[in-house]
């Protein structure tokens, strides 16, 4: 059982890593669909996810910069807003409902995917 538990978690992150690489830090809701099912804890799974995203985009963030990928101007002109964002969104985690965090989640991934695909 442990050993199961194990392999999910490596091809989970195999996964996810694999995403993260290709689409930026999207391997992150990839993440949080694996996390959920192997944490069975919502918030958590958010959570922890946020962890893998890190680490994932800090290693493909070595790689983007040096195939000469990254926009440095405008990068650090988006980190305080998203710095506010991330506080914003951690003190919300605290407070929403694991049940209304599912919904906001797949709202933003219909509404992603609309744009992605319209655009």
């Amino acid at each position: 059982m442990k050993d199961r538990k194990m392999l999910k978690m490596a091809g989970s992150g195999i996964i996810s890593g694999f995403f993260n690489g290709l689409f930026g830090s999207g391997g992150g809701v990839v993440a949080v669909m694996f996390l959920r099912n192997i944490l069975n804890d919502e918030k958590k799974a958010h959570a922890s996810a946020t962890l893998m995203i890190l680490v994932m985009s800090s290693v493909s963030h070595v790689f983007y910069a040096l195939y000469g990928h990254v926009d440095w101007q405008t990068g650090f002109k988006l980190i305080p807003g998203g710095i506010t964002g991330a506080i914003l969104g951690t003190v919300l985690l605290k407070n929403i409902k694991n049940t209304n965090l599912k919904r906001l989640f797949g709202l933003v991934l219909v509404i992603s995917g609309a744009v992605m695909l319209l655009r």
